[in-house]
């Protein structure tokens, strides 16, 4: 058999075997490199079933020429097809500031260094607590996306942040955020 063409059939296997990969990734999680941390997990009580056993964190990016940096979530995902902050888990002993950073980084590409912290918003139902640590755009960047739990990510324009099919925690405090947010920009 000719070499270069064993070659080329083994560069497709595997170029086949990645896209099936990548495929079952975009339809259901797993794992996403590495160990899991032990954060990435579900806590139960009274007030329900939430993501992020050490609490969750997300990015509330604003910039004032391009609007609200909003995640559209994988259909896998806890409210899948619903937009929402780029977010998730923070990891044992990690601050909500850094959690949420760490997090926009892996899921949108947004680079600590280009943003600036304007003030944080928590939700505590006592057994777990969601933190929106809202920061403003200092330098221009790109947000691209970085891992199976977007679909896609948009620039949206603060008044028409409503119209999207928001997750119903984000469209909760949306209102309360974008007050905040009209005071400090």
């Amino acid at each position: 058999m000719d070499e270069d063409f064993s070659k080329k059939r083994l560069d497709v296997a595997g170029t086949s075997a990645r896209f099936i990969q990548d495929a079952a990734a975009a339809v259901r999680p797993g794992r996403l490199g590495g160990p899991r941390d032990p954060g990435d997990a579900w806590v139960e009580g009274d007030a329900g079933k939430f993501w992020g056993r050490f609490g969750s964190a997300g990015l509330l990016v604003v910039d004032s020429k391009r609007g609200i940096l909003l995640q559209h979530r994988a259909i896998w995902s806890d409210h899948g097809g619903t937009w929402g902050l780029p977010g998730g888990a923070r990891h044992q002993g990690e601050n909500a500031v850094d959690g949420a950073l760490r997090e926009a980084w892996e899921e949108a590409g947004v680079p600590a260094d280009k943003v600036e912290v304007l003030f944080t918003s928590l939700y505590d139902v006592g057994y777990w607590t969601y933190t929106t640590v809202a920061v403003r755009v200092v330098e221009s960047f790109e947000a691209i996306v970085n891992d199976p739990e977007s679909i896609a990510l948009e620039w949206v324009p603060a008044e028409e942040v409503d119209s999207l099919k928001l997750h119903p925690g984000f469209a909760a405090a949306w209102p309360v955020l974008r007050e905040r947010l009209d005071r400090r920009v």
